[in-house]
Formats: structure tokens, C-alpha cells, sequence
């Protein structure tokens, strides 16, 4: 459990005679052994001054389904974003400013290499020999389809093995760190501290908390900061990283799609195929990343000036594994952000074009030879999908040749071997006319079959941004930004134009690729700069309230000491949807059952609708648990410790007031022994469910 920054004593709210509910009595019932004595109707704006930056560089991490990357900047030239090296392996002479998420183990467990490395590694195994190693990509999309992540989650390698999650996130963030500090103590002109660095860490905004949470323990394990400072790192949200970076750009930093005329087939100018100037861009931008250092503008840029007060935008990080939806407001002239609308979004990303072709390939030749293949020729597997993921990248609307992939000749092989019959014999037997056979060895994907591979994830995209727009909170929206890797495919960029292009005007970033990574040292620069959030679930623990005849079903009443009580009611923290600023709190003051009990345990309960009334209702779920460690109480000044001083050995109830925060990236905790004013050590853990 990640322990939290403790509160300032003298801003604690004091508990007063006009509370709204009367307090209540713990029950057997209810495990958590604590009186709930304050359930307050809402957050309350805790002022906290502004200070300026502890550190003295940020290092984000853009943690990808399919690629990542690091990038830093130092606080005294904050203008300044420094990209990571050049990474080996890869494509000749592409200066590849992220590497495939790709990772490697050696057969007694220990880490071998990552990205390019590990791919080239593998694919470079004795096939025998690979049968013991184990490689992962794409892992961290298991993450977000885990439902019940815990510490001891595992994940399963290319050839069957399982290791613990949290292991392999671990050693990848490990390897960024060591790749990140060496790079940052050579362009600093001081010796830095470990204290001195800020690391900020990306996820999807759709991602949970248990799944935050795991990113910042494999973070400790990886020894990036310690437990003991978790201000040292902070989790950011993708598509809120990319909104900050957008904030910056100048009119030749973007492609506009609105200005180009909208069609459903071919562009109108024929001469130029649609995706040109974006590559053009691209070409461009890699011809001046030699330098790998970017710089941003110091306010906003020439973009927001068409913006007026109470204007709207959405970004949509379209990325490998997911597709993010946010909705920002930006706030005129100190240009901090609103969320607008909760964040949304699904599992819509690249990969989803990859898991077609798979599918395709598994109705082509079968799919128990498909999954005997991967299991027997693994690299020869990672080849094969590498190969697609290549070409899947040049695909555009319009094509008139077809797309060849080239097929590992252990594929060709181990078919023929294992069925009797040649490949071509297989394609020609499938009636899969949209796919031809090369005698070059190589599959030739028409434009047909290239559509059938990207539509049902397009249409979900698109059907998914149209959903939000519909949406009262987020209608009138003047701006949509694509970003993440997936916006650079021009298959998608045509269908969002032809489906969005009379809406909106839709802007796509130069460094589309890189938007995030950018936005997130931002981020960790200034963590206030989006100052209202919007709560994805309801919050809260199950309390005791009078039992009301009538309004309460019968089945929650219990008697206790001659009282009617109503169990499990649901004492909502915050709801759906809503409206939370950075700063805000929400404050419970909470009584231990028993004298001398060192520790109370309160069971955290979530919802995703709002028409919920009992913890036992149907879509309410435990979620996590604060805990709150208890010191020994101090006996007031002057006091005996008679019965009743209020003493270690008093009869006067001792209060915990708890403080939580939602107006982050994460749900915080901290509290406080009223009676000694003293902090009390406080933690929320939502992996141990």
C-alpha cells in the first residue's frame, strides 16, 4: 500500500454542531471496527498555496502498449524538453525516438533486454532455444483487461510461462530509469541527488485506480522513488498530458484536416495521395531530431488565441492498446484546464487491427494450427506480426496496390508439414478472395482486405467520439486534437474527417507520436496546471443511519441498544460525473470500537451509476480499504488519566478525522488524532481485494 503526504494540522476542519446525519454505532456487521461520525455532503475547497518546484529535473515515462519512451526537462530551462537517445536496433537510419514495449527474459527468470534489443535477440534464437526464453509485448493491455488486479497477477510470455505482473512492469521501468539517469547526469552541469528528480509516469485515463496503484508499486520495486516519498512521482493521465501539451502549439506545429476537402473515396486532387502532407510533417520532423530537443512556449500558443472563454475541445489518444477520450475547457488568461465530461474511452487501439489480421490468418489456415505455430515457433510468430504491424503502417484509403507480408519460411514449413499441403493450396481453399498469394512467399492484402482489418476498430472510434459529442456537457465543441500512434494512420485520420469534419475542426499534432511524452514533462513541471477534474464512479463506505419506517427496507434494520438502525447505507464520498477541483477535500471523522485498538480498517465501495442506495446493491462493488494506523494517545495537558480526562486511559471517544482528496490523478488519503492534533499514518490500498 502507498502510504501518502501527511496534512497540514491547523487546516483541518473542527467538527461542530451543525453536521447533517447524527452520529451512529459500529456493529458486528460491519468489519471495519470504526464509528463513522461525519458524513459531510461534499468536498470543501482546502486553499493551498502555490510553491515552487522541489526538484531539479522532471523525467516522464510514456509507458505504451505498443512503444514508449522517456523524455525529461530541467526545472531552472523548463522551456527545453529533451528527447531520449536514439535507440538501437530497429529500422536503419529512422531515428526512432520510442522503442516497442517489448520485453526479455532469460530461462532462470532474469532480465535480459528490452525494446529493439529484445526483439532482435529473439528473433535471432536458436527456434529450439526460444522454446525457454521469455518474451512479452504488448503486456500492458492485460493490465487494463484484468478485473481483478492484485500484487499477484500474472502475466503469460510468448511461450507459455507466467510470471508475476508486477515483475516484468518492474524491470521495464527499471530500464528506463538507468537509460534516463545516465542521460540526464550527462547534460547536467551538477551532481544530482536521487531526492532532486521528478518522475512522472503515463496511463490511460479509462485505467482505475487498482491499476494506478500497480503502476506505482512496480515503480518502487523498480527503485525509482521510494515509498516513503510518493510525492516523488506522480501518475499522469494520457489524454490530459496530451491536452497540456496542446496548449503550446503554434499554427505550423499542426495539420488542420478541416481544410481539406471532404470525400469517400480518393482525394479530390488525385495527384496527392491523402496522407501526404502528414508524412511530409513527419519526414520533416525527423530531419530535426538530431538535436532531440524541443522547445515549447513559454504560455500558450497561437491555437488558444482563436479560443474564447467557455470553449470546448476533446482529445482523442488514440493509442496501441486504447482509445482515451477527455474533454478540456481552458480558462482564460491563466490558462490551467476544466475537465468537462468524465474521461472515456475503451479498448479501441492498434491492436485491435492486429488481433483482425490474426483472426484472419486463423480463418485462412485454421486455428488450431495457428496456436500450435505460436506455441512451437514463437519468434518466428513475433516475426510474422512485426512484419504486419510494418506494413499495416503504410495503409491508406484509396490504395490501388496491395499490401505483401512477407511469411517467415518456418510458417510456410511447419503448414505444410503439419497439413500436407502448401501454403498457396490453403488460400486457395479458404475462398478468401481478398487476399492473394505472391510466389515471392509473401501474403498480398488487397484494399479490401485492409478494410475489413481496420473498420470494426475505426467504427469504434469514431462511433465512440460521436457518442461524447451527443452528450449535453460536451456539445459545441470547437476543437478535436488526435494523438497517440494510431492517429498517425491515415486509415483513421480519413474516416474521423468524413464523419467529424462538418463538426469540428480537427488538428493533428506534427509529432503525433511524441505528444504525450512532451505533455507529461509538462505535467510534471506544474501538476496544477488542470485544476478541475470530473470523478469516473461513485465513492464511498457503508454506514449506519436512524432507520426511517417506510423509506428503509426492512431486511437493513438492526436494533442496537434499544435503537432502530438501517445498515449498509452507501455514505458517498463523491458521485459520478462529478465536479472536483485540485485542492478539494472530502473529511469523515471516524471513533475506534475499543480502547487501545491501534488500527482501523474502512472498506472502500465503488459504483459506475449513480441510482444506487445500499452497498449491497447490484453494481456496487468493495474496491479497496484505507487504513489508518494508530498511535498511542497522548494524555491531555494537566490530565491524570482518571476516568474520563480524556487520557490514554479516558472515556472520552477518540476522534480520527480522515482527508481525502479526488481532485488528482489519484485518490489520496491523510489524517489526523483530533484530540493531539497529531498526524496519523494513512493508506489506501486498492490492489488487496
Amino acid at each position: 500500500m502507498a502510504d501518502v503526504l501527511q496534512p497540514d494540522p491547523n487546516s483541518l476542519q473542527i467538527l461542530g454542531d451543525n453536521l447533517s446525519a447524527p452520529s451512529s454505532p459500529a456493529t458486528a456487521r460491519n468489519d471495519c471496527s470504526i464509528t463513522p461520525l461525519t458524513p459531510s455532503p461534499s468536498p470543501r475547497a482546502e486553499v493551498r498555496p502555490r510553491m515552487a518546484c522541489p526538484f531539479s529535473v522532471v523525467v516522464a515515462i510514456d509507458f505504451g502498449t505498443t512503444s514508449s519512451g522517456y523524455a525529461f526537462s530541467f526545472t531552472q530551462d523548463s522551456e527545453a524538453i529533451h528527447m531520449m537517445k536514439r535507440w538501437e536496433g530497429g529500422d536503419p537510419g529512422v531515428a526512432n525516438q520510442k522503442s516497442p514495449t517489448c520485453l526479455l527474459l532469460t530461462p532462470d527468470l532474469r532480465f535480459h533486454s528490452f525494446g529493439f534489443a529484445a526483439r532482435d535477440f529473439y528473433h535471432d534464437l536458436d527456434p529450439d532455444e526460444a522454446q525457454h526464453w521469455l518474451y512479452f509485448d504488448k503486456f500492458k493491455m492485460k493490465i487494463h483487461s484484468a478485473c481483478d488486479l492484485t500484487m499477484e497477477t500474472e502475466l503469460e510470455a510468448v511461450n507459455g510461462q507466467r510470471v508475476r505482473a508486477i515483475e516484468v512492469f518492474a524491470h521495464a521501468l527499471r530500464f528506463f530509469r538507468e537509460h534516463a539517469l545516465k542521460e540526464v547526469k550527462d547534460q547536467s552541469s551538477s551532481v544530482l541527488e536521487g531526492e532532486e528528480i521528478r518522475w512522472v509516469i503515463t496511463v490511460p485515463a479509462v485505467w482505475r485506480q487498482p491499476a494506478k496503484q500497480f503502476m506505482r508499486e512496480a515503480a518502487y520495486l523498480a527503485g525509482l522513488v521510494s515509498s516513503d516519498c510518493p510525492e516523488q512521482l506522480l501518475i499522469a493521465l494520457e489524454p490530459e498530458a496530451a491536452s497540456i501539451y496542446c496548449r503550446k502549439l503554434r499554427l505550423h506545429q499542426v495539420i488542420d484536416l478541416s481544410l481539406r476537402p471532404i470525400t469517400n473515396g480518393p482525394d479530390l486532387e488525385g495527384s496527392r495521395p491523402f496522407d501526404s502532407s502528414f508524412r511530409q510533417a513527419r519526414e520533416q520532423l525527423r530531419r530535426s531530431r538530431h538535436s532531440r530537443t524541443f522547445l515549447v512556449e513559454s504560455g500558450t500558443g497561437e491555437l488558444w488565441s482563436e479560443l474564447q472563454t467557455g470553449d470546448r475541445y476533446i482529445v482523442a489518444d488514440c493509442g496501441g492498446g486504447t482509445v482515451d477520450l477527455t474533454v478540456h475547457q481552458i480558462e482564460q488568461p491563466q490558462g490551467t484546464l476544466k475537465e468537462l465530461y468524465k474521461a472515456s474511452g475503451g479498448p479501441y487501439g492498434a491492436v485491435g487491427v492486429d488481433l483482425a489480421f490474426e483472426a484472419m490468418l486463423c480463418q485462412i489456415f485454421g486455428e488450431d494450427f495457428i496456436q500450435s505455430f505460436k506455441a512451437k515457433r514463437s519468434a518466428a510468430w513475433v516475426d510474422l506480426m512485426i512484419a504486419f504491424e510494418a506494413r499495416k503502417q503504410t495503409a491508406a484509403p484509396g490504395r490501388a496496390n496491395a499490401l505483401n507480408i512477407s511469411l517467415p519460411f518456418s510458417f510456410i514449413d511447419y503448414y505444410k508439414r503439419h497439413r500436407g499441403q502448401s501454403v498457396e493450396a490453403a488460400l486457395r481453399r479458404s475462398n478468401m478472395n481478398i487476399v492473394k498469394w505472391s510466389s515471392q512467399g509473401m501474403l498480398r492484402l488487397t484494399q479490401e482486405a485492409m478494410n475489413e482489418l481496420f473498420q470494426p476498430t475505426i467504427i469504434n472510434i469514431v462511433k465512440h467520439i460521436e457518442e461524447l459529442m451527443a452528450k449535453p456537457e460536451v456539445r459545441g465543441v470547437r476543437f478535436l486534437f488526435l494523438v497517440g500512434g494510431f492517429a498517425e494512420s491515415p486509415m483513421l485520420q480519413k474516416a474521423v474527417q468524413n464523419a467529424l469534419g462538418r463538426t469540428c475542426r480537427i488538428i493533428i499534432p506534427h509529432d503525433v507520436g511524441l505528444t504525450i511524452l512532451k505533455g507529461a514533462v509538462l505535467f510534471g513541471l506544474d501538476p496544477t496546471v488542470v485544476r478541475v477534474r470530473r470523478c469516473p464512479l461513485i465513492y464511498g463506505v457503508g454506514v449506519l443511519n436512524r432507520f426511517v419506517e417506510g423509506r428503509h427496507p426492512r431486511e437493513k434494520l438492526l436494533m442496537k441498544d434499544g435503537r432502530e438502525w438501517c445498515t449498509d447505507i452507501l455514505d458517498r464520498f463523491v458521485s459520478v460525473d462529478q465536479s472536483v477541483a485540485l485542492g478539494e477535500v472530502v473529511r469523515r471523522s471516524y471513533t475506534p470500537a475499543r480502547l487501545g485498538q491501534r488500527k482501523i480498517i474502512i472498506n472502500i465501495y465503488c459504483s459506475a451509476t449513480d441510482d444506487v442506495t445500499y452497498i449491497s446493491d447490484p453494481g456496487v462493488r468493495k474496491c479497496g480499504m484505507i487504513t489508518l494506523d494508530l498511535p498511542e494517545p497522548l494524555p491531555l495537558p494537566g490530565a491524570v488519566g482518571g476516568a474520563g480526562t480524556g487520557g490514554t486511559g479516558g472515556g472520552e471517544r477518540r476522534e480520527i478525522r480522515a482527508t481525502m482528496q479526488f481532485g488528482d490523478t489519484e485518490i489520496k488519503v491523510t489524517a489526523v488524532d483530533v484530540m493531539s492534533n497529531c498526524s496519523v499514518r494513512a493508506s489506501i490500498d486498492f490492489l488487496s481485494n
